[in-house]
């Protein structure tokens, strides 16, 4: 029985796999601003959205915040973003909307003004993690003199 199971036995051919896209790519392409993205990209990201009907929504509106973020001045535009935000059928993204609600004055002056604190918040981060490597077994002063030395 074993021999004619194996001679006659057929077996169904597997079924090809879809490869999915990560959550970082799709990320990395909806953020991307078009120009930048190969045609590759192009295609994947278009399969990706005939796929999931709702991405559309998501990189429309994702988009759109980017394009409030990179170009400076453009505060008078984030009350429309928010009303199309609030309208989207996704609680996350109303729940973003609501947070900028929340905060508008700092979220326009953030959009509008030409300063920015990024600077200062990349000195922080540089500390952070010189603090991070000394395990926390080390004082003030060694940390002052490790801060200095790596500047």
């Amino acid at each position: 029985l074993r021999d004619w199971l194996t001679i006659n036995r057929t077996r169904p051919a597997p079924a090809a796999a879809i490869q999915v896209p990560s959550a970082r790519r799709i990320t990395a392409w909806i953020m991307r601003p078009g120009h930048k993205l190969t045609d590759d990209d192009h295609a994947n990201l278009a399969d990706a959205r005939r796929l999931c009907p709702d991405l559309d929504t998501v990189a429309s509106l994702a988009r759109g915040f980017a394009a409030l973020v990179r170009h400076q001045g453009t505060g008078q535009h984030l009350d429309a973003w928010i009303n199309r935000a609030r309208h989207a059928g996704y609680p996350e993204i109303r729940g973003f909307a609501a947070g900028l609600v929340g905060d508008r004055d700092a979220v326009v002056a953030g959009l509008t003004q030409p300063w920015s604190s990024g600077p200062v918040e990349g000195q922080i981060n540089r500390i952070k993690t010189i603090k991070r490597q000394m395990y926390g077994r080390a004082n003030l002063d060694l940390l002052r003199k490790r801060v200095l030395t790596n500047s």
